[in-house]
């Protein structure tokens, strides 16, 4: 059921682009808006700014709550006073991504006509999300950036800046992600997309005109999602095969197991929150993402000459972004004669991970971000 204690999106901070957005696949978007939250405060030579990018299903609400459904931040434990990412040393921005589906243009927003865009919104790769973080930086007066931190999909828009505009950025924070989706996590993500576009409410995209939701096949594209982000020792930790507190013993279709009832629960929840044409487009510009595809096949080339400064993390038991696809952008960047560090955090809280307590990464990164203010005389 929709979560009637939303608010209006018209409340979240936003920034119409000054100039039409374009995008790789040859067309391009006027009046882009790019929805965004920021913490602590920007120094005087606009030396000190951090872009924060969030994974698919997150949001700009990184360090605050989210206005618009009241959920808690999604990165507290990150983001704020003397944390990892210290807001009283950095002015800390983060946007939702194009194509998004909390206040920044996607399929939901308004298209020229006054009717939702639904699936006639345009084809959008991280290559455009960045392009129009870029243009956001540009309109809020900010040159450069300090550095880009994101994990999953935010990992790959961290790479895709340090590629498309080295000289705007000083670090880059990648964490738990890839240089290009394997065919495993594509097959995943097609089938929370199947899911979804097989769900009658659908209408082939037009739902929102049709004043309805696939909000069964979006719960359950984000129950086939979720599994990715857990590990197996992590489920077993917290369900195993425990059952529901049942008075009797009979068969049903309901969930009889306690990891099907966290699962549903993932699921329904997602759907008060997300839309669900935002799915298919963001995931799907996952899938395109391929950095060694733009120098055949070569990832070092792609980093040539670089001056940015690398700090990348994996987890141990993920494996949605194992710690060998992080590996590999490692190698390619030391071959590319790039500054990197690396660190496989060894959990088994699976992708995850990122996002939840894990004490050597928050030291790892809380330190690489003060030894690289401090070389920027931050």
């Amino acid at each position: 059921m929709p979560d009637t204690n939303r608010k209006p999106l018209s409340q979240v901070r936003s920034l119409t682009l000054p100039e039409p957005l374009p995008l790789d696949c040859g067309e391009q978007l006027d009046a882009v808006q790019i929805a965004y939250e920021s913490w602590g405060e920007i120094n005087a030579d606009r030396s000190n700014v951090i872009l924060i990018c969030h994974a698919l299903t997150g949001d700009q609400f990184a360090g605050s709550e989210n206005t618009i459904t009241g959920r808690p931040a999604w990165w507290a434990r990150m983001i704020g006073p003397g944390k990892p990412i210290d807001t009283n040393r950095f002015h800390i921005i983060a946007t939702n991504v194009l194509g998004g589906c909390m206040g920044t243009t996607g399929p939901a927003s308004t298209a020229p006509d006054g009717k939702p865009w639904g699936t006639r919104f345009p084809v959008i790769t991280i290559g455009d999300m960045v392009r129009a973080q870029r243009a956001f930086i540009a309109a809020l007066g900010v040159e450069s950036l300090f550095s880009i931190i994101g994990g999953s999909m935010g990992g790959m828009q961290a790479l895709e800046w340090a590629v498309q505009a080295p000289e705007q950025v000083f670090t880059s924070v990648p964490i738990a992600t890839c240089a290009s989706h394997s065919a495993q996590n594509i097959a995943f993500y097609e089938v929370g997309r199947q899911a979804i576009m097989a769900d009658p409410d659908w209408c082939e995209g037009n739902y929102l005109a049709e004043g309805r939701r696939p909000g069964r096949g979006l719960a359950i594209a984000r129950m086939a999602a979720h599994i990715t982000y857990v590990s197996e020792s992590a489920l077993k930790r917290k369900f195993d095969r425990g059952l529901q507190n049942r008075e009797t013993a009979s068969f049903s279709f309901d969930a009889d197991f306690q990891v099907e009832s966290y699962l549903r629960y993932q699921g329904n929840s997602f759907v008060d929150r997300f839309d669900a044409n935002s799915y298919l487009y963001v995931t799907r510009a996952m899938d395109y993402f391929d950095l060694a595809s733009r120098q055949e096949g070569r990832l070092a080339d792609v980093f040539k000459d670089t001056t940015v400064r690398f700090c990348l993390f994996s987890f141990s038991s993920d494996w949605h972004y194992p710690p060998e696809a992080n590996r590999e952008i490692t190698r390619a960047l030391a071959a590319a004669g790039a500054e990197v560090s690396y660190l496989d955090i060894e959990t088994d809280k699976g992708h995850d991970a990122f996002l939840l307590e894990e004490p050597l990464y928050e030291n790892a990164l809380a330190g690489f971000l003060s030894a690289s203010a401090e070389r920027r005389g931050i």
